[in-house]
């Protein structure tokens, strides 16, 4: 069902990871004519009130709620902590735009942490931010790769701040065994196009505080008693009629192909890995470039693959992304001055300003990173010999660089070195 691979495989172009068991799911609630999640028949029997069964079960939480994406499970998770309106929420200053939406649209204001080498949140800079009066904190596992959340959490639980986890990008990653989204107070996902189960349009939420729980439920959209419908058992004491309603629920046709999806969730997860490890094994040895590490063995998703050019201008590594892509493999620089890339906290005018220096200027760090970063995408659907082609292209782009840019090698291997040490230290 997938097109033939001329062109590198990605999301947009319609690559898929669907049988004909998901498409029929979604055909079955069509024919049903029963559109609405809050209908006549019992939350059990409803395909949403299945799909967050099953999310339960599969993650080890004691409540999902199946929303319309990403961004509104984290605005959910926000709106039910109950914090004072307009505060100060931390968030990594890598990560896509929609987490400082998300904190703009439940009313809060989004402070940004600065990211490490490995662009991961800088735990040592959010302690900064905590003393500065940061009320929560939006973790998250950008392109796939797990924060450092045993010290986040650690952190936040010493300063009494809340922790959300935007597993948007990382929905069924692990950390030390466990579920990215498991972690924190509450767990945001998303079942958009790109993601590991792809409604086109979609997301969810995890908790295990009912309480919490029931008011993210409200704000969703449960008026009229609805709410009740998600407590089998005892219903925690919250009035549907105190919190404004948002209709950011998800209808029964992506519901019922997310739990079709979520059956072969395992396969994909496994096709990711295979290719990620695949391809990260033959660039390891690769001078000039730093292929991001996890902050513990295993702790990625590998949808995609993200290394720096450590100490690249942000036009070599635009030029970079450009000869990968004349091999045929689509690649990205994430710092190119040319591409309105809204992973590149810069281009935040909504929250920044107009000015990308001064902006830049602000995290120094995150900006040296991000703009050092290259990003390819890496479909599950990815045979050994795509693998290959792909490892080709960035050895080719690699041999291409001047002299001059490649002069930062010995800093690559030590950093590799250091985050290797790290990771083998947890």
């Amino acid at each position: 069902m997938n097109p033939p691979l001329t062109t590198w495989p990605t999301y947009d172009k319609g690559d898929v990871f669907l049988s004909p068991e998901d498409i029929a799911a979604a055909m079955e609630a069509l024919r049903a004519q029963l559109f609405f999640r809050y209908d006549f028949r019992p939350h059990e029997e409803t395909f949403t009130g299945l799909f967050e069964r099953r999310l339960c079960e599969v993650f080890g939480a004691r409540h999902a709620l199946a929303c319309a994406s990403g961004t509104t499970a984290i605005t959910l998770s926000l709106l039910a902590l109950q914090l004072p309106a307009g505060s100060p929420i931390a968030c990594p200053a890598f990560t896509f735009a929609a987490t400082p939406s998300a904190i703009l649209l439940a009313g809060h204001r989004p402070v940004l942490v600065e990211c490490e080498e490995n662009l991961h949140l800088d735990v040592r800079d959010l302690r900064r931010v905590l003393d500065e009066g940061a009320k929560a904190v939006v973790v998250v596992h950008m392109r796939g790769f797990a924060s450092d959340m045993p010290e986040i959490c650690r952190l936040a639980e010493e300063y009494g701040a809340f922790v959300v986890e935007d597993a948007v990008p990382a929905l069924g990653a692990r950390l030390d065994g466990r579920y990215l989204g498991t972690f924190g107070h509450f767990g945001a996902f998303s079942t958009q196009s790109d993601k590991s189960l792809n409604t086109g349009e979609g997301g969810f939420l995890l908790t295990d505080d009912p309480e919490a729980y029931a008011r993210a439920v409200v704000y969703s959209g449960a008026y009229e008693g609805r709410m009740a419908r998600h407590f089998p058992g005892q219903v925690p004491d919250v009035d549907d009629r105190a919190f404004p309603i948002f209709s950011f629920r998800m209808d029964e046709i992506r519901a019922a192909l997310a739990g079709a999806l979520l059956q072969r969730l395992p396969d994909r997860l496994v096709a990711h890995r295979r290719n990620y490890d695949y391809v990260a094994e033959r660039l390891a040895d690769l001078d000039g470039i730093a292929l991001r590490q996890p902050v513990a063995p295993g702790a990625y998703l590998g949808e995609a693959l993200v290394f720096r050019l450590p100490g690249a201008a942000p036009r070599e590594c635009a030029a970079f992304a450009g000869a990968v892509m004349a091999e045929g493999v689509d690649a990205r620089a994430l710092g190119d001055r040319d591409d309105v890339n809204v992973r590149a906290f810069w281009n935040w005018r909504f929250l920044l300003g107009d000015d990308p220096d001064a902006a830049r200027s602000l995290f120094p760090a995150s900006a040296r990173y991000v703009s050092e970063a290259i990003d390819i995408p890496l479909s599950a659907n990815l045979t050994l010999a795509d693998c290959d082609r792909l490892v080709a292209a960035v050895r080719k782009a690699a041999a291409r660089r001047p002299a001059a840019e490649t002069a930062t090698a010995a800093t690559t291997t030590t950093e590799k070195a250091v985050a290797a040490g790290r990771a083998a230290s947890r």
